[in-house]
């Protein structure tokens, strides 16, 4: 028999998830902030559009380097929770992250970002796999929907964060690096979820049985299915965030000009606020049904994104407007993600499917950040065009979620 935790457990539980996606987030905005004058530093004797072509290279390479790492992150760290436990895996995919974003300090070569990229995106990848699954298994079915609007709210308030700390000290070529210290910091969250957090007693039961071969299980029938539309549902939305919406901050700032150095934190910030308020529309839609919430959501997506990147041409109040709607649509699936993932996957594999689905995406995504610079440059220098190119896999995911299991009033499976 599971026992119920108490509610103080249920909230650590909550806690360590919440706080370790959300510096996963600030992790992840941290390259955006700190790309161009890390790169400027690197490269002092360029300037103009030699210059941004040698930013918009490597800050290529970079993203696509982390996000192959996340992707490779989620399947190794998502197998380990699902061999040794959600709470030990998660400790270790923290630990990572944190202590290869704190390394960058002593990047001296273009080429070591994209190095330091990838090792701490194999963290990041696993975490969110791990923290899903352990609050899903832990809580009762009936906060489902809330716990995923969290969850996907969590990276953002790390976005925020990183915002705000842009906006108040804007970030030089002289003082980058100590952004990467403060990315470092995550890591002593690592002796409270070692110290108090408990393991999912569902989990425990599930492996009782014996040797579990969850990577194994998810690529055969009757699971199969499920992981290729799960691949399909997570990559739409990671290869518009990622190809497209990433870019925002340094569009803002292209806008506003040299003189408000300010704009690309502000850009970002609003950006991440407006994701944080996605998140609950996201989860909120869902429990209308799982199908019809995620093809409004790509609806949405892609209609903002079109007209920010097609017809706003200032630095001004309609371009913050959109935004804020740009970040509030396109980070509302990851809310939707975690309501509906585990949904799809028993708990014997459930952190190894999640990792997997989630992160596969990123391998794609990958490619088109690679690819976006070359793009940017055969548009004509535009960030815009390029944008409003990459957001049109929407209509990918409006078809794919039509061939996806409906779960919606479902428990979870055992």
């Amino acid at each position: 028999m599971q026992s119920s935790p108490t509610r103080g457990k249920l909230y650590l539980v909550l806690l360590a998830a919440f706080l370790g996606w959300m510096f996963d987030g600030m992790e992840m905005g941290i390259f955006p902030i700190v790309a161009k004058p890390a790169l400027q530093e690197m490269a002092p004797k360029l300037a103009g559009p030699e210059l941004k072509d040698f930013v918009s290279y490597w800050m290529g390479w970079a993203t696509a380097y982390f996000l192959w790492g996340a992707a490779l992150g989620g399947i190794v760290f998502g197998w380990l929770g699902d061999k040794i436990g959600r709470v030990r895996a998660m400790n270790m995919s923290i630990l990572c992250y944190s202590l290869f974003t704190g390394l960058a300090y002593f990047a001296a070569q273009p080429w070591h970002l994209p190095a330091f990229r990838f090792v701490a995106a194999l963290g990041m990848g696993g975490e969110w796999s791990l923290g899903v699954a352990l609050v899903m298994e832990v809580w009762p079915d009936k906060n489902r929907p809330l716990l995923a609007a969290l969850i996907g709210a969590a990276s953002n308030v790390g976005f925020a964060v990183i915002g705000i700390i842009a906006i108040t000290i804007p970030v030089t070529k002289d003082h980058w690096r100590w952004v990467m210290v403060l990315g470092a910091s995550p890591g002593l969250l690592t002796f409270i979820i070692q110290r108090f957090v408990p393991e999912s007693e569902r989990w425990k039961e599930a492996v009782k049985g014996g040797h579990t071969h969850p990577l194994r299980e998810i690529f055969t029938p009757p699971l199969l299915r499920r992981t290729l539309v799960s691949i399909v549902l997570a990559s739409v939305a990671l290869i518009a965030t990622w190809g497209a919406v990433q870019w925002l901050a340094l569009v803002g700032q292209e806008r506003a000009g040299v003189a408000d150095q300010g704009a690309k934190g502000f850009t970002a910030t609003l950006s991440a606020v407006g994701a944080i308020a996605g998140c609950f529309f996201g989860a909120w839609l869902g429990k209308f049904g799982r199908r019809p919430a995620y093809f409004l959501l790509c609806t949405l997506s892609l209609a903002v994104c079109s007209y920010l990147f097609r017809f706003t041409r200032n630095y001004d109040l309609q371009f913050h407007v959109f935004v804020f709607l740009v970040g509030a649509f396109t980070a509302s699936f990851y809310a939707w993600l975690p309501l509906y993932l585990p949904e799809l996957f028993p708990t014997r594999v459930r952190a190894t499917a999640q990792g997997l689905s989630f992160n596969l995406g990123r391998v794609l995504a990958g490619v088109g950040a690679l690819q976006m610079g070359a793009l940017v440059k055969t548009l004509g220098g535009s960030y815009e065009r390029a944008g409003a190119t990459i957001v049109l896999i929407y209509v990918v995911g409006m078809v794919a979620i039509w061939f996806a299991p409906e779960t919606r009033g479902q428990p979870l499976p055992d």
